[in-house]
């Protein structure tokens, strides 16, 4: 009887230690590595670039064009140089807001991985790193709206709802706004 019980505790250890093998990993196994545990390099990369990752698209899915979309379409939009040279401006200067707040953003979520990391956070230091973090990402995320705002300025009406189809947006909103009248 003492050999089968130690028989069947042996097949049972065997069985849950396949069991954890065949485990999926937690979603975040090997993240553990990056240099700043909540940014992938990809984000990094993007924030470095004043690339808008994704912080625009209550206006860009609601018929608010962004100056890169834009550039990108010109010819098909059949921007003229005035409007053509007018978008490289607004580039330009969305970039020169948004690098900056990218690059601050890095530092302050490199400074909250290192309090974790060393184990130096407090509950104080805690709360005034994510104030500083939410208050960055929200300039951040204003700046690159702000921006697609400010294209309307710059295209017809009917380029607009050119660049919605080129964008592959249809359904309700997609090249509708109400800014400045323009339909």
């Amino acid at each position: 009887m003492r050999i089968l019980t130690l028989a069947i505790a042996a097949m049972l250890a065997g069985v849950g230690a396949a069991q954890a093998q065949l485990s999926p990993a937690s979603p975040y196994s090997g993240l553990e590595h990056r240099t700043i545990k909540s940014l992938s390099d990809g984000q990094i990369a993007d924030l470095r670039a004043g690339r808008g990752m994704g912080l625009a698209l209550a206006a860009e899915l609601n018929g608010y064009p962004g100056p890169v979309h834009v550039l990108e379409l010109a010819d098909r939009l059949g921007l003229s140089e005035d409007q053509r040279s007018r978008m490289q401006e607004l580039h330009a200067a969305m970039k020169a807001e948004t690098v900056p707040l990218g690059e601050r953003l890095i530092v302050q979520e490199m400074d909250l991985d290192q309090q974790f990391a060393r184990k130096s956070v407090t509950p104080v230091r805690l709360q005034a790193a994510t104030a500083e973090i939410g208050a960055t990402q929200g300039a951040l995320r204003l700046a690159h709206l702000r921006y697609h705002l400010s294209t309307l300025d710059v295209l017809t009406p009917g380029q607009v709802r050119l660049y919605g189809e080129l964008r592959g947006y249809g359904g309700p909103g997609g090249g509708q706004h109400g800014h400045k009248g323009h339909h």
